[in-house]
């Protein structure tokens, strides 16, 4: 028997009904926020995300779904989503048009990892992105709105926020914490020691408890901005605490992409294990330009949706949608022609098999119908159909031309 590869999971009924509200649930409030949505496909150029996410990171070095197409073309399956939208709002180009564009998107990312609770191999996530506006108060108005979609979802966060400061004050933070991390470099991991080199500031978002331990009182960014940098988080911090929105300052909060300037937050849940981010984004005004565009600022998140299934109680509802069913054969092709004109504003369950009446109002209660609707052989000869209606327990016998 053929099974689905390993770390990738049929989303199958029940828990895809969860996977759907949790999609229309947060593109409804992105709507509301001013996004429009964008699709993007699923295969890039290697080069865009080793250009975007930064080969030193390791969803490039070790994650990929990377191979040399029929074509000869170095391509990937995308492991997140921000980079092909930067990459669309380029070539469409959006960033010569000025102005502020907002877009929202949802889909399957890949990663070739160890899969585990929460993280799966192919697995979805929902994001925005923001480009042209450079005010801090986007930055905070994205936080808001995530904060929106999770209070719809009823779900449990806590919020950790930092700077990454900017080309101008990351230089002076970098050689800082190069020269701390080489003082601690022989008790630190391999992939810490390789960090050093490559991209020191991944360092501090090393899980190893040990790592961990050693990097105590490392340098701070938030310790070593500049003015414009500095005054930016205050007014962000600020801004917070005006909308009495709890937060938590983390300086080694750097995230897992080397495209992230100034603003980046995370939305953690203490419910769902180790793995505790369901959310995260921030400001990353120079990828535009590092991907061949006009310098434009911009600000963005994601969300990853596994992370989050279990957390989502779907809504009560009660009963919805008509049955229809048959004790006579003959009476199928006039059920098939009622159900069709019903479903222009119903859903309609059919079943064509003939079943006793006793039959059918079972399957009807089991689908959650609110009507059960029968022809039996006395309702076709009068041109009539049986109605019950399972909430109220309501009978009564209608004209086909009158069931509405």
């Amino acid at each position: 028997m053929i099974q689905a590869l390993r770390g990738m999971k049929d989303i199958m009924p029940p828990e895809s009904e969860r996977f759907v509200y949790i999609l229309d649930t947060a593109a409804k409030i992105a709507r509301r926020y001013g996004y429009d949505y964008m699709e993007t496909p699923l295969l890039e150029e290697t080069a865009l995300f080793k250009r975007s996410v930064g080969e030193s990171s390791d969803i490039v070095g070790k994650e990929m779904y990377q191979f040399i197409d029929k074509g000869g073309h170095d391509v990937c399956l995308r492991p997140e989503g921000t980079a092909g939208i930067v990459r669309a709002f380029i070539q469409n180009r959006l960033d010569r048009k000025g102005g502020v564009h907002r877009f929202y998107y949802h889909g399957p990312m890949f990663r070739y990892e160890r899969p585990q609770k929460g993280r799966l191999r192919e697995f979805h996530q929902f994001g925005c992105e923001s480009f042209g506006e450079g005010s801090v108060y986007e930055d905070f108005t994205i936080i808001l709105m995530i904060k929106d979609i999770f209070d719809a979802l009823g779900i449990g966060y806590s919020i950790k926020i930092n700077s990454l400061g900017c080309p101008e004050c990351m230089p002076g933070y970098r050689e800082t914490l190069v020269t701390h991390l080489n003082d601690i470099r022989d008790g630190l991991c391999e992939d810490c020691q390789r960090r050093i080199e490559t991209n020191p500031i991944r360092v501090l978002d090393c899980k190893n408890t040990h790592c961990q331990e050693l990097l105590e009182h490392s340098p701070v960014i938030v310790e070593n901005l500049c003015e414009t940098c500095d005054s930016d988080f205050v007014r962000l911090t600020r801004m917070l605490d005006s909308h009495a929105i709890e937060y938590e300052l983390d300086p080694k909060l750097v995230r897992g992409l080397d495209y992230y300037t100034r603003t980046a937050f995370e939305f953690v849940s203490s419910e769902i294990g180790a793995q505790s981010a369901i959310a995260g984004g921030g400001r990353y005004n120079r990828l535009v330009e590092f991907l061949g565009g006009k310098p434009t600022p911009a600000v963005g998140f994601a969300l990853g949706i596994e992370r989050i299934m279990e957390l989502v109680k779907l809504p009560e509802k009660g009963r919805e949608g008509i049955y229809l069913g048959v004790m006579e054969p003959e009476a199928l092709d006039t059920v098939l022609k009622i159900a069709h004109e019903k479903r222009k504003s119903e859903t309609v369950f059919v079943e064509y098999a003939r079943r006793s009446l006793k039959a059918h109002l079972k399957a009807a209660d089991r689908l959650g119908a609110k009507l059960c609707a029968v022809i039996g052989e006395d309702e076709l000869k009068a041109g009539q159909i049986w109605v019950k209606d399972l909430e109220t327990k309501e009978e009564r016998r209608i004209a086909f031309d009158q069931f509405d």
